[in-house]
């Protein structure tokens, strides 16, 4: 199953370049006026790739029945309780909708995304708090040099290089 949802949208066996520079896709099975490879300029086979990309935003599958949005058992049958029928709780109702959709602060967001946790303190575990924001370029400089001064050694955070995906098999 899990082979079936990660296969790609063209068979990268199939696919080869001409010594013209234009690209050959090998059809699985032949047409019925015996068409058995299609021929595309580099760009034009870009394109029709990517209109196989979805829009962003846009559910890609669709659930009928009680599975339906706005099924009235759909609380019924899915883990999250979710749904028309679902009868919302005392708790849940005391939620305000602004309180329920607040957005995450900034060091949220990073301890979500980069697993950089600004709230607690590296050294003895205990919680700290934001007191300033500096956004001053020529403020940060003058704090970092400053800090430097002192022999404060900075931990850095450190990333692997980036690179671009290996694509030398694509054409081959």
């Amino acid at each position: 199953m899990c082979r079936y949802i990660t296969r790609p949208a063209v068979s990268e066996q199939r696919l080869s370049l001409t010594a013209q520079g234009k690209v050959r896709y090998q059809l699985k099975t032949p047409y019925r006026d015996g068409t058995t490879h299609v021929i595309f300029e580099p760009l034009d086979f870009i394109s029709r790739l990517a209109a196989l990309v979805p829009k962003p935003r846009v559910n890609l599958t669709r659930y009928h029945g009680v599975f339906a949005p706005n099924s009235q058992h759909r609380a019924l049958v899915t883990p999250a309780r979710r749904g028309r029928g679902n009868k919302a709780t005392v708790a849940a109702s005391e939620v305000t909708p602004v309180a329920s959709h607040a957005a995450m602060s900034w060091a949220q967001r990073l301890k979500r995304v980069f697993d950089i946790d600004i709230e607690t303190c590296r050294v003895c575990g205990g919680s700290m708090k934001v007191i300033a924001c500096i956004e001053d370029p020529l403020v940060i400089k003058t704090i970092l040099t400053h800090l430097r001064g002192k022999t404060l050694v900075v931990e850095r955070a450190r990333l692997p290089e980036s690179r671009a995906p290996p694509q030398g098999d694509l054409f081959s």
